[in-house]
């Protein structure tokens, strides 16, 4: 059997989007091989995920912080590849972890503020790195509504309606939830969306094609100025978004756009538990496709070199 791979030591940049990390991975990454982005993505998960797991899982990192693995894009259009993961697998796209690595890469020297593209498993976005270095805009991939007002039963809460809809990952979205979206409410949102994903799964409702819903997205009214909406987001592997979700947002502007509540180029301003902003809008392309635009800062946190000590038996990391 053939030992995981593991270089001694892997050079990162941390940076945090509104509050929620993102970890890119500069060099010490496993060679991928040829192909798309998407098959090279397959092999990093069925090939690496010893790679995975040390990087970015307990005692090297955290639940909340997401990874990105830089690639050669095979799109010739893209001058950048990436491959979003966090403490239990991959993702298609992450919104935050486009804006902070766009932001890390600046602050490598790698890219320059103006216009760029992004190769991801799930398609092609492109990006603005704002003069600042701090702000970046991001066109995601076409985004939709799958499915209107499915109304689950979740034990000891009683129905729950929302929105099955797609934002480069699936989102189950509900403003019918009863729940108080602040900070001293995590414990119960992270408790009661693990319900609602659990009974969602239960039942057999899926995105397209029978694919997993694997976030959970609770909505309410903000109380701040200028705000349109308060979101609580549940990722893959227990870990809640600190940051208002750019693929959450996405998904939340693609169901406004079904129902006729917001125009192309019209704004949405979507805030996290602890108070950061995305502005988002969206225009429709020639297929008639919603194609979300948003806008949020990251800061650059750290820049370390992770060391991997042979004798260390936590080497490959552990997920609590």
């Amino acid at each position: 059997m053939t030992s995981p791979y593991l270089p001694d030591r892997v050079r990162v940049i941390d940076s945090h989007t509104g509050g929620e990390p993102t970890r890119v991975v500069l060099d010490g990454a496993p060679d991928l091989g040829p192909g798309s982005m998407c098959e090279r993505s397959e092999r990093f998960g069925r090939d690496h995920d010893a790679f995975r797991s040390a990087v970015i899982n307990e005692p090297r990192g955290s639940v909340a912080v997401v990874g990105a693995l830089l690639a050669k894009p095979e799109d010739p259009a893209c001058a950048i590849g990436v491959i979003f993961f966090n403490n239990v697998g991959l993702l298609g796209m992450c919104g935050h972890g486009t804006i902070g690595l766009a932001v890390s890469l600046a602050h490598a020297g790698r890219i320059g503020p103006g216009h760029h593209a992004l190769e991801t498993p799930v398609g092609r976005v492109r990006f603005r790195l704002h003069e600042d270095l701090e702000r970046v805009t991001f066109e995601n991939i076409p985004s939709y509504r799958h499915e209107r007002a499915v109304t689950v039963d979740v034990p000891g809460h009683g129905a729950v309606t929302g929105d099955v809809a797609w934002g480069g990952n699936w989102f189950f979205l509900s403003k019918d939830h009863g729940q108080s979206l602040d900070l001293q409410s995590v414990e119960s949102l992270c408790k009661f969306a693990s319900s609602v994903r659990r009974v969602l799964s239960e039942r057999g409702v899926t995105g397209a094609g029978g694919a997993e819903i694997d976030h959970i997205e609770l909505l309410a009214a903000s109380d701040t100025a200028g705000v349109h909406g308060r979101c609580f987001v549940l990722c893959p592997g227990g870990a809640w978004d600190r940051s208002p979700c750019g693929t959450g947002t996405s998904a939340k502007v693609a169901c406004l756009a079904a129902d006729g509540d917001l125009e192309p180029g019209d704004r949405w301003r979507q805030e996290s538990l602890i108070g950061s902003v995305f502005d988002a809008t969206y225009r429709v392309d020639d297929a008639d496709a919603v194609i979300p635009i948003v806008t949020g800062s990251a800061w650059v946190t750290a820049e370390s070199t992770l060391l991997f000590d042979s004798r260390d038996p936590l080497r490959t990391g552990f997920c609590s």
